[in-house]
């Protein structure tokens, strides 16, 4: 069965972006990251990813093919398709969808097989995911860098139902990573 898995990187006081909407704080170890045990089983259990249509936009998108870790299809959450397609192979694909968050994670899920849906990329998808009961764990990665502003996570929704599981934690260099299953 296929489970949805919500990931995100946070500063120690909890925010997943700096007062500028830029992750590239929490992101000193990128590099190195990749070559880790921890980011290898990640590729490898991931058949799809989801993100929002900001985080897809931060970075060059016709740079995903062969460079971004996760060569599956991605699924960007979105209001409107974009005009220009980014660059697409066999591994790595883009399907926008404007019909909502359900049908997001109903088109991610049925592509990733048997493998993991990772939501990554996007404060507010990861937010709706939770909140909309669609997630089976959570993954958060805690950097010991203080931003002292910016975006939370976990700011402004009610998860007052939702029980979470420990998992594991593991360290990864300098970031701590906790994973827990999500039970309502």
């Amino acid at each position: 069965m296929t489970k949805v898995i919500v990931g995100m990187t946070v500063s120690l006081d909890g925010f997943a972006a700096d007062r500028n909407g830029s992750a590239g704080p929490l992101y000193p170890d990128l590099a190195d990251l990749r070559n880790t045990a921890y980011m290898q089983t990640m590729i490898r259990e991931t058949g799809a990813v989801l993100m929002g249509k900001r985080a897809f936009e931060m970075g060059d998108p016709d740079s995903y093919v062969g460079n971004y870790e996760f060569q599956v299809p991605i699924f960007v959450l979105t209001h409107e398709q974009p005009t220009i397609p980014p660059k697409q192979d066999e591994h790595l694909t883009f399907t926008f969808v404007t019909e909502g968050l359900e049908s997001a994670v109903a088109r991610a899920t049925h592509a990733a097989g048997d493998r993991a849906v990772v939501v990554i990329g996007g404060v507010t998808v990861a937010r709706d995911v939770l909140v909309a009961g669609l997630a089976d764990e959570l993954r958060i990665d805690v950097m010991p860098v203080l931003l002292g502003g910016g975006r939370r996570l976990f700011d402004d929704i009610d998860l007052g139902d939702v029980r979470l599981e420990k998992l594991g934690v593991q360290e990864v260099g300098v970031r701590t990573s906790l994973s827990f299953r999500i039970n309502r």
